[in-house]
């Protein structure tokens, strides 16, 4: 060292291990950085350096443990430049700085740039600060007696994401007495090590505030909406309500038998609408009414006539020339009984009250019940049956119409003159008793046998069935359970067979 221009007393020192003056000898250009100096090194550069680089350190919640309790080295931002004689040859470096220590220029500049010196309630809407390390050296941010908060620390979380990790810091923190959205980023020497932290912020409360002005105001016009909306609604509720009470006044006048009442109104909205479509269905009602009571006249008068044809036919002689008439009249009427029976059968099929029972036993009484028919004079019936076959939980009844209708058209089918099989077994699994009905009947052609379980589906002549029996009887099996299915060869007769489920109730029965 030669000469300095701040204290030209100070000479002779060697510099060559400066950092920054390293940098130029070895490369041999111009080279800028900041710098930690020690207060020695400030004080041969001018003793009033090294006082302005003391800073008594501040306590600070939230920051890193530390023992010392002043600052005395400084940061400084020095640049140098290699200086060359007449023949291009190195023969000096120039250099200068300046010291950040409690100088505010460059902070201050970033207030005044960024946020243009904009206060809210009295406190400056955007700050700076320079760290030392993580010690305020250079700030605008004010401690709680308005100065500049020199000496104060920022949070060790802050400096562990900053200067131990080296990586930016973003985010909401508590600078000193407020909050402020902030940003950090880490200052580095010329070698690369970070020596401390440049940070800018924004104070948050003002956005906080507008935030909440905000919600008040949306909560306002909300609760003015919902109070508007509540005298409207009453209003409608009220206009609604009266026309409602007259149309539940009218259904109640309907239901006590008064149905030449209708309800007043002449309204064209919805209201009105449903008053017009009450008095219609009203209207209707009155009118089925009317044609119900006109049908139960006639049914009376169909049934005296039913009644006096009987009477008739039981005083008339045998030779007398109208009974055949009458006859044909008592025959076809005890036919339409059985069609409109049967109607009814299959419109009104009720659930399976089942209990445990031998279905062979029921297939017995139903051939008891046949074997005095007409059909049955010229028809064996040969019946095999399993030993120990299990009881089975089902409706006797039902199943009785089912054994019935198969039985029937099995003797229809062979014309009053053949044999019926009847075959019950117990399945190879034991889940299944299998009943079969085989006859030597004509058998039903391939077309029809698709068709045979559709309701009113018959292959009888006109007038001697309704196609119903069958129907009827798979709805009962498929209520069991269990399945009806047929096979057939024309010319050669038709087996149906009945299967249904051994439940667990008829095991355990078994078992006992």
């Amino acid at each position: 060292m030669i000469v300095r221009a701040r204290n030209p007393e100070m000479r002779g020192d060697d510099q060559a291990e400066d950092a920054i003056v390293g940098t130029v000898l070895r490369e041999v250009r111009p080279a800028a950085s900041t710098q930690i100096l020690s207060s020695a090194e400030l004080a041969k550069e001018g003793e009033e350096l090294a006082s302005q680089a003391h800073i008594p350190i501040v306590t600070t919640p939230m920051a890193m443990p530390l023992t010392k309790k002043e600052e005395t080295s400084g940061m400084l931002i020095k640049a140098a430049a290699p200086v060359f004689d007449e023949n291009h040859s190195l023969t000096g470096i120039l250099y200068g700085a300046k010291l950040l220590n409690r100088d505010y220029e460059i902070v201050d500049k970033i207030k005044n740039t960024v946020y243009h010196d904009e206060q809210y309630k009295g406190v400056d809407i955007g700050t700076a600060t320079i760290f030392q390390g993580d010690l305020r050296i250079s700030t605008n941010v004010r401690d709680r007696e308005g100065g500049r908060a020199i000496g104060t620390r920022v949070s060790r979380e802050v400096y562990e994401r900053v200067v131990l990790e080296g990586k930016p810091w973003f985010g909401r923190a508590f600078v000193v007495n407020d909050w402020y959205i902030t940003a950090y980023e880490p200052i580095r020497d010329v070698t690369g090590s970070i020596v401390g932290i440049l940070y800018v912020g924004v104070l948050e409360k003002k956005y906080a505030d507008m935030k909440k002005s905000t919600m008040w105001l949306f909560l306002s016009v909300t609760l003015a909406g919902m109070a508007i909306a509540i005298v409207v609604s009453y209003l409608l509720a009220t206009g609604i309500a009266k026309p409602l009470k007259r149309l539940v006044a009218a259904t109640r006048q309907i239901a006590a038998g008064a149905l030449d009442h209708e309800v007043e109104s002449e309204a064209k909205d919805e209201i009105g609408e449903l008053a017009r479509a009450f008095n219609s269905m009203v209207s209707s009602i009155r009118e089925r009414d009317e044609r119900l009571r006109e049908q139960a006249e006639l049914q009376v008068m169909k049934a005296e006539k039913l009644l006096y044809s009987n009477l008739m036919l039981e005083d008339m002689s045998a030779d007398d020339p109208q009974r055949e008439t009458l006859e044909n009249i008592v025959k076809e009427t005890d036919r339409c009984k059985s069609i409109v029976r049967g109607l009814l059968d299959f419109a009104r099929q009720r659930e399976p009250n089942p209990e445990l029972g031998r279905v062979e036993e029921t297939i017995e009484s139903v051939l008891l019940l046949l074997e005095q028919h007409a059909l049955f004079h010229n028809i064996s019936v040969e019946k095999r049956f399993d030993d120990n076959l299990p009881m089975i939980s089902f409706d006797k009844s039902q199943m009785q119409q089912v054994f019935m209708n198969i039985i029937l058209n099995a003797a229809e089918s062979m014309d009053g003159d053949g044999k019926i099989r009847i075959d019950v077994t117990l399945s190879v699994d034991g889940k299944q008793v299998l009943l079969s009905f085989t006859d030597t009947g004509h058998g039903i052609p391939k077309q029809n046998l698709e068709k045979l379980f559709e309701p009113f589906f018959t292959t009888k002549k006109p007038g001697e069935g309704t196609g119903l029996g069958l129907s009827i009887s798979y709805g009962i099996v498929r209520k069991h359970g269990g399945t009806i299915e047929v096979s057939s060869e024309v010319g050669k007769g038709t087996t149906f067979t009945v299967s249904l489920p051994v439940g667990k109730e008829s095991e355990d029965n078994q078992s006992a």
